[in-house]
């Protein structure tokens, strides 16, 4: 018990120098959008991808005290992270949709959705754009869903550059009518 508790008080920091965020914010600050904008880090690694975002929302909304993620979608979960001379807590919940990262400035909060690192440049795009606009009301763990195309990269265009030489075809997912 003392070892877990001992490594619930420790405190992480990054080794290499925070990376530029991808990150999209509703341009007005107006509090009435369901989202205040999207991220779309560049790995599973919070302690690679965080302290960057975190440096990126001090700037534009005031210093972040906490940062709430969901359980699910990173590779490890450490509970302190040390950055800019502070120390920055970080809560992980089952409850908390996985594209979605909460960040409390004060008495604020930002709301982001997250997109996967893995996604498809043009769907992450929409999706950033979509979740930034003031009239958004797409929730954020629909907006993938809602932008309507790929999500992930091509492995191997080589296979499907054959696929569709051989009559297959790529593109958007016929709808059903309703």
């Amino acid at each position: 018990m003392a070892a877990t508790s001992a490594a619930l008080r420790m405190t992480i920091t990054s080794l290499t120098p925070p990376s530029t965020p991808r990150l999209r914010m509703e341009p007005t600050g107006s509090r009435r959008a369901l989202l205040d904008g999207a991220w779309w880090p560049r790995s599973t690694d919070p302690v690679a991808e965080l302290p960057g975002l975190v440096l990126a929302i001090d700037k534009l909304r005031g210093p972040v005290t906490r940062l709430v993620l969901a359980a699910g979608g990173w590779d490890s979960h450490p509970r302190r992270l040390g950055l800019a001379g502070r120390v920055l807590r970080l809560g992980y919940f089952g409850s908390q949709p996985v594209s979605l990262l909460t960040a409390i400035c004060g008495n604020d909060r930002v709301d982001l959705l997250v997109v996967p690192p893995n996604t498809a440049d043009r769907t992450a795009d929409a999706a950033m754009i979509l979740a930034a606009a003031t009239t958004n009301v797409v929730h954020a763990q629909h907006i993938l869903l809602a932008v309507g195309t790929p999500t992930t990269r091509p492995i191997d265009d080589t296979a499907e550059d054959a696929w569709e030489a051989e009559g297959g075809r790529t593109g958007p997912t016929p709808t059903r009518a309703m």
